[in-house]
């Protein structure tokens, strides 16, 4: 097994250790700025220049980077990327200390960082502060991840550094890991915090006032690194409407985003259970399945299972399709099939066949085969997209999504800890779906059912937000309007106010929507004097939504680069000290006149998944320029930022998978693998029931039924009573044994019990009552009827 070193590698592949990770995490309601500091020791005795590349939320906006080099400390700007790339070089030619940030140009949430000649025995300690957005968890928790592994993004072919068959997972025990990362929070809102929760140990959460408005928490001692780091933040009254005034920059022009005040108005509707118990019985489903290399082991049999659900759920009647990719693409038919016993049979056949066996990760060609198909008439497209997120094309993928939105609606997950949330997020913003991220121990299957209720659901619509604010104040709309907001979705809206009002000090919002056809409206007051000094996190954020609106605008496929649009990017970009596509923060110590003595070295850090299918690690030709290589290579360095444990690829990333033992080269390798591939366990015994079920949403009365239920076919049939159908008899035991022994798992099987209870009715039967008290004696269980839904 190939095992690569931590940190930053050395000519003689000793690494030159990153010493510590400190991170300051500060939540205002929704929004959060997060800071940073790495430090790292320069151990050799020559002077030597460094490259890392390290992941951001795909919303995150940078707003701070500075360095410290023994007693000197850089703060970095913001320039045009070209003009900070020369200054960079132009610094390094000379001696000097530079260092650079810059946006990968194939995918936002990957940031490559230089940091240029460091002397020998010499510390460097770099801080960086961004802003993002908090997801929203299906519980209503807020969502905080500090990524602990940045997976390789992949390259498609034709561009260098294509994926190769052979991928190899390393994986470094957690006690190796050199150095040690401290994680502190504070989270402020209008709302009382409820709890705060993680998947890694925390110290008890501190409340700072009696209201609980404020509160802070710590990772505890001796975090590992052998996991992401996950905060989930509860609010009390979590769906009521908020709006965060804050105040501008004094130093900027009034007028301007940064200059003027800037609000943060969030939209997180409740959905009534009446509205929520109705599901369309129309539309076209398709299903892109990632079979990726990556995907290997537990993910791929996790995809399977949760296509077996996804197809015992569909309603009768819709459509529907599964395409899975690698390298190419396959479609289990030429085009979407009405949806029955007998396609419902065939997609299940090949769904069960299904390995990560495709190769790289080219989603941007089965996406525009998918596109091409005509539309059904009144069968509305919900396209369905699974991947582990590692693509080195992220904007052109989410500009076709965007491309084809009016004709569909996209849902994507996140799979692993290296998925890339530019793209899941990107895919679902832009496809009006929704996103889910599927990382560590959490299951597959209540995630991609609850977004096939979204699909299958109806969603809040015509949304318009209307200000009302005193004379003298007027108001700019930074945000795109919102097209749909779903079950459990949460919608922030930014907005400049420009102007002041000498005598009213309160403005009010009124926000209207329609759900399944009701029209609804909420009217929000608020203050117009902020509190002082409270950041600007706002802003900034307000800044990143427009500018990725104009980069958008200005990269559309095909077309040329539009000056005019990229000048205002960067004027933008430069104001709020937010970074962009086109520019970078460069950082030169101006003030060192002395010329660092020795030949400058150049080290490279080599990615755990190789380039080149032969378990080796590929390395830069010495004539490449440091951006050249940058370009190229972005993906194949691991980033050391935020608590990344750079020498292990996460071991929760394969599911937990064990390594396959090592092969002699005696040993014939089809051989070993088919003697080191466990046995098939037995099937889930919920899997087993649901894989049973008929299209129509019944259970017919047979062997296969009595051994899902633990009991023989005499003890089955025996207690039914004498005029019922044996398919109703059936159909009544399947649903009285998963709310008996299944509830744990609702989510799951919730929506293909509400088809086998729609069947029921349809079929008119008499004695349910009589059917379900045999039923619960027969299965030892104590199931209401109205409970089941009959």
């Amino acid at each position: 097994m190939m095992v690569s070193c931590c940190g930053l590698i050395t000519s003689q592949k000793e690494p030159v250790p990153l010493k510590s990770v400190e991170v300051e995490l500060e939540v205002k309601d929704h929004v959060a700025t997060v800071v940073s500091t790495l430090n790292y020791h320069n151990q050799e005795d020559k002077p030597l220049e460094a490259v890392f590349v390290f992941p951001l939320p795909g919303d995150a906006a940078v707003c701070h980077f500075s360095a410290t080099v023994g007693q000197t400390e850089i703060v970095a700007e913001v320039k045009e990327k070209q003009r900070a790339r020369e200054e960079y070089d132009d610094a390094l030619s000379s001696g000097q200390q530079a260092f650079l940030l810059e946006e990968s140009e194939q995918s936002p949430d990957v940031f490559s960082l230089s940091v240029g000649s460091l002397p020998p025995g010499e510390s460097a300690s770099i801080r960086l502060e961004y802003v993002t957005e908090l997801a929203v968890q299906a519980d209503e928790g807020l969502r905080f991840l500090l990524p602990a592994v940045l997976n390789p993004r992949y390259q498609p072919q034709g561009s260098v550094g294509s994926e190769g068959s052979n991928v190899q997972v390393t994986s470094v025990p957690a006690s190796l890991v050199p150095y040690t990362l401290s994680f502190s929070a504070r989270v402020s809102s209008p709302r009382p915090v409820s709890k705060v929760e993680s998947s890694s140990p925390l110290d008890p959460v501190q409340y700072l006032n009696t209201e609980q408005t404020q509160a802070t928490v710590k990772l505890a001692a001796g975090h590992k690194f052998d996991r992401d780091v996950q905060l989930l933040i509860y609010y009390k009254d979590a769906h009521q409407p908020s709006a965060v005034v804050e105040a501008g920059q004094a130093s900027s022009q009034p007028g301007s985003l940064m200059g003027d005040s800037v609000v943060m108005l969030s939209l997180y509707p409740e959905f009534p259970q009446a509205v929520m118990s109705s599901v369309a019985s129309s539309g076209e489903f398709v299903f892109l399945l990632d079979r990726s290399g990556s995907m290997h082991g537990q993910r791929i049999k996790n995809a399977r299972d949760t296509l077996l659900l996804l197809l015992k759920s569909l309603p009768l009647g819709c459509y529907f399709n599964i395409y899975s990719f690698g390298s190419s693409f396959e479609h289990i038919f030429p085009k979407s099939e009405e949806y029955n016993q007998k396609t419902m049979e065939e997609a299940l056949k090949k769904v069960e066949e299904m390995e990560a066996n495709l190769g790289g990760t080219e989603i941007l060609e089965p996406l525009k085969h998918i596109y091409r198909q005509p539309s059904i008439p009144s069968q509305p497209r919900q396209l369905f997209v699974f991947t582990d997120g590692e693509v080195g094309n992220t904007k052109e993928v989410i500009n076709l999504v965007k491309q084809n939105s009016a004709s569909h609606r996209c849902f994507s997950f996140g799979i692993g800890e290296g998925a890339s949330s530019a793209l899941i997020n990107g895919l679902a913003k832009e496809g009006g779906g929704h996103a889910q991220f599927i990382t560590g121990a959490d299951r597959m299957q209540p995630k991609v059912m609850q977004s096939l209720r979204f699909a299958l659901q109806p969603s809040v619509v015509d949304v318009s937000v209307k200000w009302d604010l005193p004379s003298g104040v007027s108001v700019t709309a930074l945000s795109p309007p919102i097209a749909a907001v779903f079950q459990g979705q949460r919608s922030l809206v930014y907005a400049q106010f420009t102007g002041q009002s000498s005598e009213a000090s309160e403005g009010c919002v009124t926000v209207a929507y329609s759900l399944a056809g009701h029209p609804s409206q909420t009217q929000l007051h608020f203050s117009l004097k902020p509190a002082k000094d409270s950041g600007l996190t706002v802003h900034r954020l307000a800044a990143r939504t427009v500018i990725r609106s104009l980069e958008m605008e200005v990269r559309e496929p095909g077309g040329q680069e539009d000056a005019g649009g990229k000048k205002k990017v960067v004027e933008l970009s430069v104001q709020s000290g937010v970074s962009s596509v086109f520019t970078a923060f460069i950082a030169v110590n101006k003030s060192n006149s002395e010329a660092i003595q020795g030949p400058l070295l150049r080290r490279r850090i080599p990615t755990p998944i190789s380039s080149n299918g032969d378990g080796g690690l590929k390395s830069p030709t010495s004539a490449m320029t440091l951006s050249g290589w940058l370009k190229e290579k972005c993906a194949g360095l691991m980033g050391l930022a935020f608590g990344q444990t750079s020498c292990s690829m996460d071991r929760q990333r394969a599911g937990g998978m064990p390594e396959l033992p090592q092969m002699s080269p005696m040993m014939d390798q089809s051989d070993t693998l088919e003697s080191c591939r466990p046995k098939q366990p037995p099937r889930d015994p919920l899997l087993q029931l649901v894989s049973l079920q008929k299209a129509s949403g019944c259970w017919l009365l047979d062997p296969h039924l009595a051994a899902a239920l633990g009991k023989t076919s005499e003890e089955v049939e025996k207690p039914k009573p004498a005029s019922v159908k044996q398919d109703v008899w059936a159909t009544i035991l399947a649903l009285i044994w998963l709310h008996g022994f299944k509830m744990d798992a609702q989510e799951e099987w919730e929506l293909l019990a509400m088809k086998a209870v729609s069947w029921l009715r349809a079929q008119k039967a008499s004695l349910v009552t009589e059917c379900v008290e045999a039923g619960n004696a027969l299965l030892g269980c104590n199931v209401q009827k109205d409970a089941v839904g009959l």
